[in-house]
């Protein structure tokens, strides 16, 4: 594994001056690009002294080619959750967890809007198999708009077994299963939950799919018969905090 690692255009950037500078080894601008946003930026950095160096524009064009906005963080190697680190986590959580398994997300771009929406909706980690899920890239630092940073992605062995022990500590599993006959404003999604989505094509694999409690489909109402992957998990999401507001008022 690389000792370092990029992080590239402003929100990322900004993101992880906020969640982590320590992380931080410098910061590459610019030199002909010192706009309202950037001067904001580099404010930030000089407060947490934070090491800026200014760059010609190729230098930036070869880390992120055509995708910096004229900023790229260079930082320390990122470290992933791993099994017992999410248990750990669990246990000093005050409030019932939502937790997001993404079961064979190999896209990038996909991993990284999972976890934009994973910010957004308060989830309490993000869980995905080692071996059958994208690696956090500079691409999925960009397409989270810095959620990598915020949002535990916990890497797990066996998906199964993990499922099985979030049950026994009490959460629901629901998968999502484009031919359930139950859509997802059907069933409880408000308490402990974990919401399962598929890769595109394949969905869930079948042992994932055996260890749901229950499965739920997003109804479709026109011709085109599946969504992308991030966007169905937006809307599991969102519908699971309605529901959690719901119950808590």
């Amino acid at each position: 594994m690389s000792a370092e690692r990029y992080l590239y255009g402003m929100h990322a950037v900004r993101s992880l001056l906020h969640s982590n500078p320590g992380s931080i080894i410098r910061i590459l601008v610019q030199k002909d690009r010192f706009n309202a946003r950037v001067k904001d930026l580099l404010q930030q950095a000089e407060k947490l002294q934070v090491a800026v160096e200014q760059v010609e524009r190729d230098r930036l064009e070869k880390l992120a080619p055509g995708a910096h906005q004229g900023v790229v963080a260079v930082a320390h190697a990122r470290t992933d959750y791993v099994e017992d680190d999410l248990y750990r986590l669990l246990d000093y959580i005050d409030k019932p967890p939502l937790l997001l398994v993404l079961d064979g997300v190999t896209d990038p771009h996909n991993l990284g809007a999972c976890l934009r929406s994973a910010d957004a909706a308060g989830v309490s980690a993000v869980i995905v198999p080692k071996d059958n899920s994208a690696p956090i890239t500079a691409v999925v630092s960009k397409v989270s708009s810095g959620a990598v940073e915020t949002v535990p992605l916990v890497r797990v062995t066996n998906l199964a077994r993990t499922l099985k022990k979030l049950q026994q500590r009490g959460l629901w599993v629901t998968g999502l299963d484009g031919e359930s006959s139950h859509t997802i404003y059907d069933v409880d999604l408000s308490g402990g939950r974990v919401l399962v989505m598929g890769s595109e094509g394949r969905g869930m694999r079948r042992l994932t799919r055996e260890h749901c409690d229950e499965l739920a489909a997003i109804p479709m109402q026109g011709y085109v018969s599946s969504l992308n992957v991030s966007v169905a998990a937006g809307i599991c999401l969102f519908e699971a905090v309605r529901q959690r507001k719901s119950s808590e008022g």
